[in-house]
């Protein structure tokens, strides 16, 4: 795979609100260079499990190690996230640890711009520091965690692009926009690598937009 230059899409004419958005996502899934990426994070991707404890169930979950060790990858996941809303013109990238913290800097590199990271359970290193804190709704695991992210890093008027690896129950994009809200900062949306967002509303609310769907990687 080469590194990929982006350029804006033909507009599409006549096409009304989400459908014009729709349609201008699918093109941009299938130009060649994100289609090439698309493969790669499909054929990178396993579903594992380990052998279970009874009475508990066999458990998987996804092993996308894998994209990490491939270079070509990490080259062009980056300008891929941010072609996901080519348009929006953000001025930070917003992302939670641990693959927040990989993927969020590779975007904000291919933009120019910078990455505020949001910290989960922290623990505050001065009392003069100023967070903003949020508390997720249940994750996957059931989890309600604290969200955090430093006043000085996330500030009024910044128009905010959101970015992570995974969306399943989108608990913590949710808690997230909640701290964009509470900076008086403008919430654009959030790209993300797999949607396996469960509800069809929080997506709308979140604006989210992935690169691959998690019926793809259930073929493999």
């Amino acid at each position: 795979m080469n590194c990929l230059t982006w350029k804006g899409a033909r507009a599409e004419v006549g096409i009304p609100g989400a459908e014009k958005v729709r349609h201008s996502l699918q093109a941009v899934l299938h130009t060649g260079p994100v289609n090439d990426l698309r493969t790669s994070l499909i054929s990178g991707f396993t579903w594992r499990s380990d052998p279970p404890v009874w009475p508990e169930h066999r458990k998987n979950y996804a092993d996308y190690s894998a994209w990490w060790r491939d270079p070509a990858v990490l080259a062009e996941i980056g300008p891929a996230l941010a072609a996901l809303f080519r348009d929006a013109e953000p001025t930070v990238i917003l992302g939670t640890e641990s693959h927040g913290f990989l993927l969020g800097p590779l975007v904000a590199l291919h933009l120019g711009i910078g990455f505020a990271a949001v910290r989960k359970e922290p623990e505050r290193g001065s009392h003069d520091e100023v967070w903003l804190v949020r508390r997720t709704p249940p994750d996957y695991r059931d989890r309600h965690l604290d969200l955090a992210v430093r006043r000085s890093v996330l500030r009024p008027g910044d128009r905010v692009l959101f970015v992570d690896e995974w969306a399943a129950t989108g608990g913590q994009a949710l808690a997230c926009q909640q701290l964009v809200d509470d900076a008086e900062a403008r919430w654009l949306g959030a790209a993300v690598v797999v949607d396996a967002l469960e509800s069809s509303a929080d997506r709308r609310v979140l604006n989210l937009r992935g690169l691959v769907h998690v019926r793809e990687l259930r073929r493999r």
